[in-house]
């Protein structure tokens, strides 16, 4: 059953997303407006160390006025490859630059209320570099192992669905057989 998007209204804009108001067609016929959020695509890195560690950001998301573990990450900026954001906000964040970096998956986070595309690399290493230039992004920066991931979650000390989901499918696959590391 298809829903059907007949127009949409621009009611606020900011450089960050658009909040629409959707003129919904329901496949009953029956019509609803429906409030959605248009946002620039995201990207974030979760860089793996040789002792299979990654790196964390230990932060305070006010809006929800809780603390947690997740990845350096952050909006692509008109004309930027989401590939270079993603090194960009890993630099930024932690100041440790991405070794190589690999496309891990692409996540909705909230698809029935926004667009927003969060694009997930994980990085081959990293190299640092120095201070983070945004170390008001997060309290603290670690190298967590990758096993504690599963308890982390578990334990909701890691919230974000752009990470929970990141980080169970790369500790799966780095824990799976047939994964050699370096």
């Amino acid at each position: 059953m298809e829903w059907i998007n007949h127009g949409e209204k621009l009611v606020y804009e900011n450089r960050w997303f658009k909040v629409n108001l959707a003129d919904v067609e329901l496949p009953d016929g029956r019509h609803l407006d429906h409030y959605l959020i248009r946002q620039r695509a995201v990207a974030l890195v979760a860089a793996v160390n040789s002792r299979d560690e990654v790196m964390l950001l230990w932060r305070h998301r006010f809006i929800t006025n809780t603390w947690g573990w997740e990845l350096p990450a952050g909006v692509v900026d008109d004309g930027e490859s989401v590939e270079h954001a993603a090194a960009r906000e890993m630099l930024e964040e932690t100041g440790w630059r991405a070794g190589p970096l690999h496309k891990l998956l692409t996540v909705e986070p909230s698809n029935g209320l926004a667009d927003a595309l969060h694009h997930i690399y994980w990085a081959d290493g990293a190299e640092y570099v120095s201070h983070p230039e945004d170390d008001f992004e997060s309290n603290r920066r670690e190298w967590i192992p990758l096993a504690a991931v599963p308890d982390l979650v578990n334990k909701g000390e890691i919230r974000s669905a752009n990470a929970v989901a990141a980080l169970l499918l790369l500790h799966h696959m780095r824990s799976g057989p047939g994964f050699e590391k370096e």
